[in-house]
């Protein structure tokens, strides 16, 4: 009996699971708020130097209080190519003769201007505040944006490095406890920054908790989840993720100030921490970590809530043993990051998620973080890039679950590379096809995040899960960190970006194709099972491929 009939044995699918994948999935609802928070906190706003003018000894000394805020904005700073005031620039003296409409000025451009040295005003009617506003990240500061983003992002990063390898240490419950709390204090934390410096730690700090929460949610829900039921539960998180940015696009639209919306989305956490004292300890992991008694009382106590007592009853240490032989002697040996690399099967795994894992969020934050270029209301397409991800998921999980996790891995980033390389040429004054465009790229690499998150945990064994999802997270966070780079690269060529976006997912769909099929697979166990099982599969198909050419020996006799 393997672990997967064990929990068949103590209810499968029962009122446990399904209560553990509920209070999983309540979290997930709010990751959005804090993965994409930036979009409406960091959004930037139309802005120009803050108007300062002389009036002593001019001859408009009685008409500047009557005058419009537009004629004020005329004699004071340039007009860009569009009529609009510059952002970034003022003129050095009041350029009065502007206000005459007789007068003609030869060339505007030799009017002497400067930097905005008494700041910036801001359009308050979408956000009264964000942190542009407060903290002056505009001009000569606007990659100060982008670092805030990054300093999240590569929060993610550490945390995939440092939470990924202690889960498989010290157990997957204790680590989404201490998860949730850090996610809360320093969520919470960020909404009471007294500068942009600490804002960036604290934002760091969330990211970090949020991979902890990412990687243990998913390995609790699997290795909770029996087989033929994993696709689903998958798929419901990846739901649970798109209603998420609904809820996001809501809050944000009801709260324009940026402390309260941070503050709003943070809070729900300290109630996921309280009720996060509820939940059981991995008992695959318990098996392997050598505390084979701790796992059969997390047995007895699922199967006493899916009203399998007797069935509990009859579980013990020895029939644990017995069943679990090669578990349990995988208990003796110790795992390290070296062992992603160091047999065949597991090193092939490896290399292909890391193109996956890497490409997919790379080009998934090349299109999410810049909703405010597409000249769409910003709360309206952060609307539809969520609506894209009901019928995306839906029918990822149908090819999941029917056709399999290869080749829905593989189609969902070619498909995902093409819609974005064919807004190459695409005029930039159809903003509705390239919406259109977009929308589809965004819809095929949610599609792939919803497969590569369950094909990730099923392709490792149990033993070295969470550091396989430590090193996928570590490549995802590293693709979010260089999105925002590669944007920059327009200034240069208009099109690079998009190329680049893009090839990846395109390339990786490729390296997707050497992966091994998972579909109603039992999940390994030990590195060794899984060597052994992709051996045993490779002779097959090696036979099935050389048996029409053996010669017939019918044939042959006669």
């Amino acid at each position: 009996m393997s672990f997967a009939e064990l929990l068949d044995h103590v209810g499968g699918m029962g009122r446990f699971q399904i209560i553990y994948a509920i209070l999983l999935a309540i979290p997930v609802f709010m990751m959005d708020s804090h993965n994409l928070l930036q979009n409406f906190t960091a959004a930037t706003s139309e802005h120009h130097c803050h108007v300062h003018i002389n009036i002593n000894n001019t001859p408009y000394t009685n008409l500047t209080e009557k005058l419009a805020a537009k004629d004020l904005l005329r004699v004071s700073i340039p007009m860009d190519s569009n009529l609009q005031p510059e952002k970034c620039h003022r003129f050095v003296t009041t350029q009065w003769q502007l206000l005459d409409s007789n007068a003609t000025v030869t060339n505007l451009t030799e009017l002497e201007t400067e930097p905005c040295a008494d700041g910036w005003v801001y359009d308050k009617s979408i956000f009264t505040s964000t942190i542009i506003t407060e903290w002056d990240l505009v001009c000569d500061s606007r990659q100060l944006k982008q670092m805030a983003q990054s300093s999240f992002m590569a929060g993610t990063l550490a945390g995939g490095i440092i939470f990924g390898g202690l889960s498989d240490r010290f157990g997957r419950r204790s680590l989404l406890i201490w998860c949730y709390l850090q996610m809360a204090v320093t969520g919470t934390s960020t909404a009471f920054s007294p500068s942009f410096t600490a804002y960036c730690i604290f934002r760091f700090l969330t990211g970090m908790a949020f991979s902890g929460i990412v990687m243990n949610s998913v390995s609790l829900s699997v290795e909770w989840t029996p087989t033929r039921t994993r696709a689903v539960v998958g798929t419901m998180y990846g739901y649970c993720y798109t209603i998420g940015q609904f809820i996001l696009a809501g809050v944000a639209y009801a709260i324009p100030s940026w402390r309260w919306l941070q503050l709003v989305v943070s809070l729900p956490y300290f109630i996921c921490f309280i009720y996060s004292w509820w939940f059981a300890e991995s008992a695959r992991w318990l098996v392997i970590a050598g505390r084979p008694d701790e796992a059969v009382k997390q047995l007895q106590r699922v199967a006493r809530i899916n009203r399998k007592e007797e069935e509990g009853d009859r579980l013990n240490i020895e029939v644990l043993r017995s069943n679990m032989q090669k578990e349990t002697a995988s208990a003796k040996s110790s795992h390290t990051f070296f062992d992603l690399v160091r047999t065949p099967v597991v090193r092939r795994i490896s290399f292909c998620l890391c193109f996956v894992w890497f490409s997919t969020s790379f080009a998934f934050y090349g299109l999410a973080m810049d909703l405010q270029n597409f000249g769409v209301n910003i709360f309206l397409i952060q609307l539809v890039f969520g609506a894209v991800d009901f019928p995306a998921k839906f029918i990822s999980v149908l090819t999941i679950s029917f056709i399999g996790r290869r080749v829905t891995q593989t189609l969902t980033l070619i498909l995902a590379g093409l819609s974005i390389l064919a807004n190459i040429f695409v005029p930039q004054d159809l903003k509705t096809l390239c919406t259109i465009l977009a929308v589809v790229g965004k819809g095929c690499l949610a599609a792939s995040f919803n497969c590569v998150v369950l094909y990730t945990s099923e392709l490792y064994p149990t033993v070295i899960r969470q550091t396989g999802l430590g090193l996928s997270n570590t490549m995802a966070c590293l693709g979010s960190i260089l999105a925002p780079l590669v944007k920059m690269l327009e200034e240069y060529i208009p099109f690079l970006p998009l190329i680049i976006y893009g090839a990846a997912p395109i390339i990786s769909g490729i390296a997707a194709t050497f992966l091994p099929e998972t579909l109603n697979v039992p999940l390994p166990e030990t590195i060794e099972e899984l060597e052994t099982r992709h051996l045993r599969v490779e002779e097959q198909q090696m036979k099935i491929l050389l048996k029409p050419t053996m010669p017939d020996p019918a044939e042959e006799a006669s």
